[in-house]
């Protein structure tokens, strides 16, 4: 993604969801505002199916505090900046679109929360998230009791669509795909011989190391170290000083920017001259600025491309910058096919309702039923699972003040 900074949500997004009655609260209860009181709809007729018109509610669940708020961010202004772009086409047939942002704040305890909450509300068909894969995976627990379709613009736990659930989808790429295209990038382009890898001990952190471990193996790249280390530590003096020790070509982070920016800076200050380099996790203008100048250099894989490549992406992406008074950042613009990917299966359970509000079960088979559609950077058919056929992986490379395209990963 271009340089990615982090604003304020645009006074008037903002304004208008106000209007609206949405709710972006942050609380561990995602949003006090919320119809959470009601008792949750039978199985068999969730969510409507009989009254002309009405309220609909699409509710976005990702970090909006603490240290991942950037990209949680950054989902939810795309998700809403999409809802914000179709209201007139539902007002047209009855309804009222409504965003019901919830602050799942990267902890799988309040994401289970916020999910029980959502499906209580007979007024949500969908939930666009979540960000984290380790908060993703119970939350999603929650959804398929209430028969409450999630599409995740970020999430790349190959476990999530792996548990026969059939409310989960995902428009990005699973880790299967990106860290064995991470570890073939490190091996063919970089020319490493060997690595030491480190993890964040979450689902998503060591999923993404063990993908890139077994690749590393296959290729015959030589592991001088796996290590796991603690979120929200300040000082990984002890795995860096092995790293030193063992001078490997590269080291590989399976984990999130808030780690991976004081890795590199103390990695660099510590004298390793090798590579460094991530996943996704690491996609975040923030992590310029917790890395400082060590960020130069810097490579990491990551399952969203930079819309900005193409005339029509650049278009749309300065239109979007306009609306929402803030710079893109990658998440945002899968947040926004994301949201669209519900919003057209909410349309289609609509229509095959006689025009009365859908059941959650028909908006479901609308959206699992996904197929060729165009978003304005991704292509989502969904398989069985709810993974997109067409997902992609793409390698950047930070400079000292923004992130790099280099190209699709082979």
């Amino acid at each position: 993604m271009k340089k990615r900074y982090v604003g304020v949500l645009s006074a008037v997004l903002a304004a208008s969801m106000a209007l609206t009655g949405c709710a972006g609260n942050s609380n561990s209860s995602g949003g006090s505002n919320a119809s959470g009181g009601q008792s949750q709809p039978a199985p068999g007729n969730s969510g409507g199916g009989t009254t002309e018109g009405g309220l609909i509610k699409i509710a976005t669940q990702s970090p909006l505090s603490g240290s991942n708020s950037a990209v949680g961010d950054a989902i939810k202004t795309g998700a809403g900046y999409a809802l914000e772009k179709r209201k007139e086409e539902f007002k047209a047939l009855g309804f009222d679109l409504q965003l019901f942002p919830q602050d799942d704040q990267g902890d799988p305890k309040i994401g289970v929360s916020n999910a029980e909450m959502l499906i209580s509300d007979p007024d949500v068909y969908g939930v666009v998230g979540h960000y984290n894969t380790g908060v993703a995976i119970p939350s999603s627990v929650k959804y398929e009791e209430g028969k409450l379709v999630m599409v995740s613009p970020a999430n790349t736990g190959v476990k999530l669509t792996e548990e026969g659930k059939k409310t989960v989808h995902r428009i990005c790429a699973r880790d299967d795909a990106q860290g064995p295209k991470a570890a073939l990038y490190a091996k063919n382009t970089l020319g490493v011989k060997t690595a030491y890898i480190i993890h964040d001990k979450t689902a998503y952190g060591q999923g993404l190391s063990d993908q890139v471990k077994l690749q590393f193996e296959k290729d015959g790249v030589q592991i001088l170290g796996f290590e796991g280390i603690t979120q929200g530590e300040k000082d990984y003096s002890a795995v860096l000083n092995q790293v030193t020790v063992k001078n490997p070509d590269i080291i590989f982070f399976g984990g999130l920017y808030p780690e991976g920016g004081i890795l590199i800076k103390q990695a660099r200050e510590k004298g390793f001259k090798g590579y460094f380099m991530g996943g996704d996790g690491l996609d975040s203008s923030d992590m310029i600025k917790i890395a400082g100048d060590a960020v130069e250099g810097v490579v990491f894989t990551s399952v969203a491309g930079d819309v900005t490549q193409t005339e029509e992406g650049k278009k749309w992406a300065e239109e979007y910058k306009k609306a929402t008074s803030k710079p893109l950042e990658t998440y945002s613009v899968y947040g926004f096919d994301s949201m669209n990917v519900i919003l057209n299966g909410v349309l289609e359970a609509v229509k095959a309702n006689g025009g009365k509000k859908p059941t959650r079960e028909q908006v479901l088979d609308a959206v699992h039923k996904t197929k060729d559609f165009q978003g304005q950077f991704t292509k989502v058919t969904f398989d069985e699972k709810g993974d997109n056929t067409n997902a992609d992986v793409f390698i950047y490379k930070y400079d000292k003040d923004k992130s790099i395209f280099v190209g699709k990963a082979e």
